[in-house]
């Protein structure tokens, strides 16, 4: 059992989660600036703070969790179409949330959870992949 934990449980992993956290961090002041202080709808500031997101978190993963020099479009472009999926899940239940009564903030946050294990399957099964051996 240890033994899958730790083939599980990558320094790799972990730095993925940390970035997942902070960009959480952010998203939700994103969201607080814009949905809060701003008075934007709450249905243009969680897609705007989404786009921002998404962006400035596949520059950490790709320089800080995978270790590319320098990002490449098709990377930017393959996360994109990796995060509509994890994105629309995540906006869908923010979105229901709120209309149901739960408080925007902790609508976002509970939001979070339902997006978060696809988002992991398609960064390391798709997007930064170890290429399999023989294919080089």
């Amino acid at each position: 059992m240890m033994d899958l934990l730790k083939r599980v449980v990558t320094p790799r992993v972990l730095r993925w989660i940390a970035v997942g956290f902070f960009f959480a961090g952010v998203g939700l002041a994103l969201i607080k600036l814009m949905a809060g202080v701003l008075a934007w709808p709450y249905i243009v500031a969680t897609l705007a703070s989404g786009e921002i997101g998404t962006v400035l978190r596949f520059l950490a993963v790709d320089r800080w969790v995978f270790g590319h020099r320098r990002p490449t479009l098709t990377r930017l472009w393959q996360y994109h179409v990796a995060n509509a999926l994890g994105f629309g899940i995540w906006w869908s239940a923010a979105n229901l949330l709120e209309l149901a009564g739960v408080q925007y903030l902790l609508a976002a946050v509970l939001a979070m959870f339902f997006s978060v294990g696809f988002n992991m399957a398609s960064n390391f099964w798709w997007i930064w992949r170890k290429p399999a051996a023989g294919s080089r």
